[in-house]
This record gives C-alpha cells, structure tokens and sequence, in this order.
C-alpha cells in the first residue's frame, strides 16, 4: 500500500529542489526526517511538509503503521516558469526566467 502527497509551484529551481529530495529516496521515514533536518537549504522545509503530509496520508487513510514506512518515490518536476525584464545595458532587455517545481513523495510499507 502507498500514499503521497503533492506540493506545487513552489518558488525554487528543480534543479536545486532535486540535490534535496536525492538524499531521501528510499530512505526509511526515520532516517530522512533526521536527513532533512541537517540539511541547511531553502527547498528543505517543504520537501520536510511534504513528507509529512505523505505520512499523514498513509496512516489516516490507509491505516498503515508509521514505523513501517519508507520513501519509496521522490521526485522533483518543473512547473510554470515565471518571465520579466530588466533593462540592461545600452538600453537592452534582459530576460529573467523564475522557476518553480512540483514535488511529489510516496510513501509505502512494502
């Protein structure tokens, strides 16, 4: 049995958001939540949120035991990029590109 939980559009690159949710797949929840609190990064609280959520979800709906858990998938993707200008030099446009990312945890006791 599985559960997960979903945060999206969230306002950090995937590309950062990915070195994070790396260290904790297939990790049991114990192990990551340890991991994700000695991790000094700004996408760390959600991806900890996230987790949690997932947790929630798995022992409320599922009537699955918290001990038994472990992170069976993580994974980052791009969401909807943000696009503006700034006036560069000479009188020029520089575009300016602001990621976002969808973050997705699955929890299971298999």
């Amino acid at each position: 049995m599985e559960a997960k939980a979903v945060a999206k559009r969230i306002s950090v690159a995937p590309r950062k958001a990915r070195l994070v949710v790396d260290l904790i797949r297939g990790k049991n929840i114990t192990e990551a939540e340890k991991i994700l609190k000695g991790v000094n990064n700004k996408v760390t609280p959600i991806i900890e949120k996230t987790l949690n959520s997932a947790i929630a979800n798995a022992v409320n709906n599922n009537e699955m035991a918290k001990e038994n858990l472990y992170v069976k998938e993580a994974f980052v993707n791009e969401g909807r990029t943000r696009k503006s200008r700034r006036i560069g030099s000479r009188g020029n446009v520089d575009p300016i590109k602001r990621r976002t990312s969808h973050i997705t945890v699955v929890v299971s006791d298999e």
